[in-house]
């Protein structure tokens, strides 16, 4: 007579029972075998335990007040906000969202051990909704490990950690769920090329770190789906990367200038891409192709650790730089140079941080298409995913206006993005002619460069 087949009931119950049994089978092993209860612990250490125990004094708590109104006509009303940061230098530089601390009149920030301090906004990218804050920390702080996210895999573990509700330090697990998706959470905010996941992200893991299994950073949380369950979405680390250096440039924060420009090479070091004319890095015969292995005492793999290893040095002063080439290992020694204000020529500036090249049009041409207007600047070239790009600027525009000024020559936007900095515009509203018709939208320009 065939034997009856069990239930997929009764299979569900042997299976736990065989795990149970393993699990017994392997305690009462390491009992016989004279293991301490510490040891058999260990058999619950997973790569999990180990990624979040090593990262988890790297990721601060950061709270704050600031006035919201519901729409133009209502009262503001004061609210608590929370967000997530993850330490980049040990200094106390901390990166985060911008919508995090933006408008917050005393930004809170609560370490790992508990300990609080107040920070202070340094710098912030409106376009990738970054943002670099500070606190000065009593000694050194543990700063958090970099990955890249240019091998990311479907369907690979991450982890989230963040201030979640206000829970410090919550942690999360999911999968990458998909990459470069593009998502609008407002009128004036948009992200493209996110890593969507579905380890839960709630309100107050924004700015907090996304790890992989190996307790690298491979992105930044950013924003939920609102109404959605187990979507969530971050901005890849790759990305993050290449505008913290510019948040935390020389350049920008002691307003002095080396001219290196290089990109991350996972093999080891930083490989220069460029070395501006003129610079100090030029006149000490620094090239495109070199490596940068080491600068100071500071190990260098990418243009954040250059950034890094040259903060808070006074212009004049000599830097060693340890460099790679075919011949060899080789140690110059970099003297810091002040940044000029003719440094950036209105002409790049418009290209890096709108990402526009124009030239002055005369103004009998402007007058003959739009008389209202006295002169404007034709767009010649429009960089691919800048500012302009996704607003559709297109080439043979003549960009006639920012804010509430007339772009007649570059050196106008200068100005415009000079005072947007200072006072912390929200988008630029631009105006631009195409044919005799005049189109306006708002631009989220890149606010790298001083």
């Amino acid at each position: 007579m065939p034997r009856r087949q069990p239930s997929p009931a009764r299979l569900a119950s042997r299976v736990a029972i065989t795990r149970v049994s393993l699990v017994n089978v392997v305690l009462a092993l390491a009992c016989c075998c004279g293991l301490s209860a510490t040891s058999a612990s260990e058999l619950r250490r997973s790569a999990i335990v180990d990624a979040i125990a090593s990262q988890r004094d790297a990721v601060v708590n950061i709270h704050g007040q600031k006035l919201v109104s519901a729409s133009e006509n209502d009262e503001p009303k004061r609210v608590n906000g929370m967000g997530t940061g993850a330490i980049i230098d040990s200094r106390g530089y901390v990166v985060t969202n911008y919508h995090v601390v933006e408008g917050v009149e005393r930004i809170e920030v609560t370490l790992a051990s508990g300990a609080t301090t107040s920070a202070k906004l340094v710098s912030h990218d409106l376009r990738t909704d970054l943002a670099i804050i500070k606190i000065s920390p009593p000694h050194q702080l543990p700063v958090v490990r970099i990955g890249t996210s240019s091998d990311l895999m479907i369907g690979e573990t991450v982890l989230a950690l963040g201030n979640a509700y206000g829970y410090e330090h919550t942690v999360t697990r999911g999968i990458v769920s998909a990459l470069h998706r593009s998502v609008e959470v407002s009128r004036t905010q948009r992200y493209d090329d996110l890593i969507q996941t579905d380890a839960s992200i709630n309100p107050g893991n924004s700015g907090g770190p996304l790890l992989n299994v190996d307790g690298e950073m491979i992105g930044v949380n950013v924003a939920v789906r609102a109404g959605a369950q187990g979507i969530g979405f971050a901005i890849p680390v790759d990305k993050v990367l290449e505008v913290v250096s510019e948040l935390l440039s020389v350049e920008r924060l002691d307003q002095t200038w080396h001219g290196i420009v290089a990109r991350r090479d996972l093999q080891g070091g930083a490989v220069v891409t460029t070395v501006h004319r003129a610079s100090p890095a030029e006149q000490v015969g620094m090239r495109a192709g070199d490596r940068i292995v080491r600068i100071g005492n500071s190990m260098v793999t990418s243009q954040l650790d250059i950034e890094r290893a040259m903060l808070g040095r006074k212009a004049g002063e000599r830097v060693s730089v340890e460099l790679v080439r075919a011949e060899g290992h080789e140690q110059v020694e970099l003297p810091l140079a002040q940044l000029r204000a003719d440094s950036i020529s209105p002409d790049e500036r418009c290209w890096r941080e709108l990402g526009l090249r124009v030239e002055a049009m005369a103004p009998a041409r402007v007058r003959q298409l739009q008389n209202r207007y006295r002169g404007g600047l034709e767009v010649m070239e429009v960089r691919p995913g800048g500012p302009a790009d996704e607003q559709g600027i297109q080439a043979g525009d003549i960009l006639v206006g920012l804010h509430v000024w007339e772009t007649i020559r570059p050196e106008n936007v200068s100005y415009v993005l000079d005072r947007a900095q200072q006072e912390c515009f929200g988008p630029l509203k631009f105006y631009v002619l195409r044919g005799r018709e005049t189109l306006f939208g708002h631009l989220t320009w890149d606010t790298i460069r001083r």
